[in-house]
């Protein structure tokens, strides 16, 4: 049965590493709100659109006091090329094998162009400062989602 996470649910811990092999746990961010975004593959279309939306915003969002990382199954060395390609600001972080999407809820069946295939699906989670969700997006919109989010953590104030 997949997961499905919802606000006001605790936000599942996670150790991973990002593009430099640092690892980030949820444990380090606390009391700090955490966009946790979770993305299909590194420079496709949408996925780009996606990051480069929070790229732009990210100032504004570390004004609301969060911050951003992403989350792929890619491995460290695309997610270095990605971020040196794109500008990318944020932490990009390897879910190798995918178990933290999977606790997520962002890893399973999914349908493009009318083909069922499994992988990652572009969801997003507001984690707040006391390890709650506050927000999730089990199907954001790549193209202005950075916009979204800030709306959201807006609105959270």
């Amino acid at each position: 049965m997949p997961v499905t996470l919802a606000a006001g649910d605790a936000a599942p811990d996670f150790a991973l590493p990002d593009q430099d092999g640092q690892i980030h746990r949820l444990a380090d961010y606390a009391g700090r709100t955490v966009v946790l975004y979770f993305y299909p593959r590194d420079d496709t279309p949408g996925c780009t659109k996606q990051a480069c939306s929070f790229r732009d915003t990210l100032g504004e969002i570390a004004d609301e006091a969060a911050v951003v990382l992403g989350v792929s199954v890619d491995s460290a060395e695309s997610h270095q090329q990605f971020r040196e390609k794109h500008a990318l600001n944020f932490p990009l972080l390897v879910d190798e094998g995918a178990a933290v999407a999977s606790e997520y809820g962002a890893w399973g069946e999914k349908t493009l162009y009318g083909r069922t295939s499994i992988g990652m699906t572009r969801a997003t989670f507001v984690i707040g400062p006391d390890g709650l969700l506050t927000k999730v997006w089990k199907r954001a919109r790549a193209a202005d989602h950075g916009q979204a989010v800030l709306k959201a953590l807006r609105a959270a104030r």
